[in-house]
């Protein structure tokens, strides 16, 4: 979700110059997103029908400059599997200080709750990458 909707608003911004790209560290790889995620993006105007889950990779991490997660968690074990790549690892919430759950397998609310955060952060970091 949060790969598309910040691709989404720096396209409506008129940033074309940004690239994004969305890995899991856990990631069911060649799924696509769950359709609750789908249908509550697509409500918004986004569509990730084709969206594939793929791993995160050493690969990933070199070509990124900025590397976006979840949780905590997650950024304290991409750091410690990848630790060249510290300095350029931060939480999509890190500027509202909050993680966002992984709603994976989840009920519908927890969706829509991940997606108000994402949604929050994604603004936030819009804010950041436009300065």
């Amino acid at each position: 979700m949060a790969e598309g909707l910040l691709g989404h608003a720096l396209h409506e911004a008129g940033v074309e110059h940004i690239e994004i790209s969305s890995a899991g560290l856990d990631a069911l790889v060649g799924y696509p997103a769950e359709k609750i995620a789908q249908d509550l993006l697509l409500a918004q105007g986004v569509d990730i029908s084709a969206h594939r889950a793929r791993q995160l990779n050493r690969d990933l991490m070199r070509w990124a400059d900025l590397v976006l997660v979840m949780e905590k968690a997650q950024l304290t074990a991409v750091e410690y599997w990848d630790p060249a790549a510290k300095g350029k690892i931060y939480r999509l919430g890190q500027w509202g200080d909050f993680d966002v759950p992984d709603p994976y397998k989840k009920p519908d609310e927890v969706f829509e709750h991940s997606l108000e955060l994402i949604t929050r952060g994604v603004s936030d970091w819009l804010t950041k990458l436009r300065e």
